[in-house]
């Protein structure tokens, strides 16, 4: 890592007081390579580097930080620093930052932007959290029907540097109600004579700001956009998402997802940042559950005590039946939340869906029934053989059932479906194989007996 291999040089610059030497070092890296530094440096060290940044800089770097860490430098900072850094971030960016301290330091820090940052500011935050007006960003660029191409690009180039970015120019009417959304080269491959209304087509892709942050990200990757318009009721353009925070969120929903599938609460921030009680916390209460939906297989073993003494050979096989029932409900739900998180497969395509997960699972069963009745034969016999290969068969089709519709009954109840995890189906399926099992052990040696 570039960290690793800087932090000894910079660390002795530092100590040595040599900022003329590290300023001229600081100027040849990038944001993302000095941001990766400083997390590495020492407390004290870290503030009085990032004070030698060059002020265009600071609040890129500072944008990469992890939230702790930004905390502290917000701290660390003067008043006049704080207010330097927050005028020149992105308004998204800021919002993220705002959004997420404290509110005591959040309204420290509001009382330092300048009036138009901060109606700027308390708009944004207006919006629920995780929607998409906390991440848009009201720089873009937008130009008039009636203009010329000519008179577009010169705009264009006198609002550049002001904007997130210049791939998409809007089109809007006096009233800012959206008309188009153009490319680029659109204006740059058309006679500048040309009035921009006769290059529009009228297609656009919008959304509104009170949607979910995981709707802009569907979209997006629907239409395979890199930035995305936000609109009102009436159509008129707030802002725009771009591809760099959509990225951001698409990572937070996989992580939280991952999270999730493990049986346990999501982590609010990054592993490094969260300590060992918030740890703990975040795991303990989904195992708890897990023991006591873990009981009722203990019931149904006691329960089938007497059927288990009459063929003791029964038990050799309750590890193999109760992981296969397990694998295969993971696997279900697996496949089913990630096509639900994609769009592949909706709410209303449950019956379908489960139409299909039962062929598939007859097919399943039918293969490792007979694997089953192989190995039953050869360690218990025939009897032992039929039992084990026809449990087999059905608790492969029964965990392939379950592990299909507990999403789709989650997400019916407003849960998450990806709490359909692996210890949760691994859990319920436990229980309900051993009541299988034992169910057709009882029939078949209560036949012979």
């Amino acid at each position: 890592m570039i960290s690793e291999l800087l932090k000894p040089e910079i660390t002795e610059l530092i100590e040595q007081k040599n900022w003329e030497v590290l300023r001229e070092a600081v100027d040849e890296w990038r944001v993302p390579e000095i941001a990766e530094l400083l997390m590495e440096l020492r407390p004290a060290d870290r503030t009085l580097f990032f004070r030698l940044l060059p002020r265009f800089k600071m609040a890129e770097v500072f944008s990469y930080l992890e939230s702790d860490l930004q905390n502290n430098l917000l701290e660390e900072l003067s008043d006049e620093e704080n207010r330097h850094l927050l005028a020149n971030m992105a308004p998204d960016d800021r919002t993220m930052l705002l959004g997420e301290l404290p509110g005591v330091i959040t309204q420290r820090l509001l009382n330092l932007l300048n009036p138009q940052d901060l109606r700027e500011a308390n708009k944004l935050l207006g919006y629920p959290e995780e929607s998409v007006g906390r991440l848009m960003t009201p720089d873009y660029i937008a130009v008039r029907p009636g203009w010329t191409i000519g008179q577009s690009l010169k705009h264009l180039r006198a609002m550049a540097k002001k904007s997130e970015t210049i791939n998409m120019i809007y089109v809007t009417d006096t009233s800012w109600k959206m008309l188009d959304a153009l490319e680029l080269k659109e204006f740059i491959l058309n006679d500048p004579g040309k009035k921009v209304e006769e290059i529009m087509d009228h297609t656009f892709v919008s959304i509104l700001p009170t949607e979910d942050r995981e709707e802009a990200v569907a979209i997006m990757q629907k239409y395979d956009k890199t930035v995305l318009p936000v609109v009102d009721e009436e159509n008129v353009l707030l802002g725009i998402v771009t591809v760099d925070d959509v990225l951001d969120v698409a990572e937070e929903e996989a992580t939280e997802d991952f999270h999730k599938t493990a049986a346990m609460e999501p982590l609010q921030r990054t592993y490094r940042e969260t300590s060992v009680f918030q740890l703990f916390r975040k795991r303990i209460s989904w195992l708890i559950i897990l023991v006591f939906v873990s009981l009722m297989s203990s019931g149904v073993i006691a329960a089938f005590e007497d059927t288990l003494e009459a063929a003791i050979a029964l038990a050799f096989f309750i590890p193999l039946l109760i992981g296969s029932a397990g694998n295969a409900g993971a696997q279900a739900a697996t496949i089913m939340v990630r096509a639900m998180a994609t769009d592949d497969v909706k709410i209303e395509n449950w019956l379908r869906t489960t139409g299909k997960e039962i062929l598939v699972g007859i097919s399943l069963g039918i293969a490792m029934g007979i694997a089953s009745y192989i190995l039953g034969i050869f360690f218990g016999g025939f009897t032992i053989g039929i039992i084990v290969g026809l449990t087999m068969a059905a608790i492969i089709l029964v965990a392939n059932i379950i592990g299909t519709l507990l999403p789709f009954i989650l997400t019916t109840f407003g849960q998450d479906p990806a709490v359909a995890s692996s210890p949760l189906i691994a859990t319920i399926m436990d229980a309900s194989g051993l009541l299988i099992y034992f169910g057709i052990a009882t029939v078949f040696l209560g036949a012979i007996g």
